[in-house]
């Protein structure tokens, strides 16, 4: 068992047995020893989300200090020497990473790393963000996914696209457009329930091609990002039909998925055909009442060739 499963495994046994302690108050049956349990398990969970919260504003000060400060001094205090590198522009180890920091600050000393939402699971740390580059440019939307290990980060994966002029939809990249509008990722006792939905959907929808899907799981009143796509379930519809069309041979193949609250996102490889390196696509859902609500994606074609040996994905 890999250490991201054991680490999902565990949280998910923590879950269940203070469901059931709770459960077994409310008829009236606790044993003694039951409120020291209780009290164990509530520890575990506060102590699980002081460290997932410590995880992301790591990652944020990160990215932040690389590339909005060249400041390597954080790459030397929270970032493993032996770090993964999945940029296809970058090699491995910090030691590079401190190298394109340092460069990047050269070249562009007034850019902006704007983050817009960040989302923690498990070693799993997704910052979705707005980089720009040079002041009054749209830049790129950014997702950067990182694992960490003893408390720093070990790997790193992300995809970076374009911010176009104009949307279909008539939505920016990054707005939260559903209720309640805030970009903050809600109560974490509901992760499970909404990832267990975004997995049927994304599964049912993208990996079999059903369009029936989106009946079944998306809103009425669905606020989508993806510039090319139109709002609403409607929109979507039409969006994914012509990509099937397009693509007969598609195949989609989720790598990672990270949750929390009412925000699960989708780290994939899409391959239109066999033999084509294919895209590295983030998909973003917001999901409230049972229903997905809100869309955000990040697309980047997959190079041909690559600074380190690890893939994309």
């Amino acid at each position: 068992m890999s250490a991201r499963t054991s680490a999902r495994t565990s949280a998910r046994r923590a879950a269940t047995a203070a469901l059931a302690a709770v459960a077994i108050t409310a008829v009236g049956i606790v044993p003694a020893a039951s409120a020291t349990t209780m009290a164990v398990t509530q520890q575990h969970q506060q102590g699980d989300s002081a460290r997932l919260a410590h995880q992301k504003w790591v990652a944020v000060h990160v990215l932040k200090g690389v590339f909005e400060r060249g400041d390597t001094g954080v790459v030397d205090r929270f970032v493993r020497t032996d770090y993964i590198q999945h940029n296809p522009q970058v090699g491995d180890g910090a030691a590079a990473l401190k190298a394109v920091g340092r460069s990047f600050h050269q070249q562009f000393p007034r850019a902006t790393y704007s983050v817009k939402r960040v989302i923690a699971e498990g070693d799993l740390v997704l910052v979705h963000s707005n980089l720009v580059a040079t002041p009054g440019t749209r830049g790129s939307a950014v997702v950067d996914i990182f694992r960490f290990q003893g408390g720093r980060i070990a790997e790193h994966w992300d995809v970076l696209e374009d911010v176009p002029a104009t949307s279909v939809s008539g939505n920016d990249m990054f707005s939260t457009l559903s209720r309640p509008q805030t970009p903050v990722p809600g109560q974490r006792w509901l992760t499970e329930r909404n990832k267990k939905l975004a997995i049927d959907y994304y599964d049912r929808l993208l990996v079999h091609q059903d369009l029936s899907a989106i009946d079944t799981y998306v809103a009425p009143e669905y606020h989508q990002h993806n510039p090319g796509i139109a709002d609403g379930p409607e929109g979507a519809r039409a969006g994914l039909a012509g990509l099937f069309q397009q693509s007969p041979q598609l195949r989609v193949e989720p790598k990672r998925i990270i949750a929390e609250g009412d925000l699960v996102a989708f780290h994939s490889h899409f391959i239109p055909s066999p033999g084509d390196p294919g895209l590295a696509i983030v998909d973003i859902f917001r999901i409230r009442d049972g229903k997905v609500v809100e869309h955000w994606d990040v697309i980047q074609s997959v190079p041909t060739t690559s600074a380190n040996d690890n893939t994309m994905f």
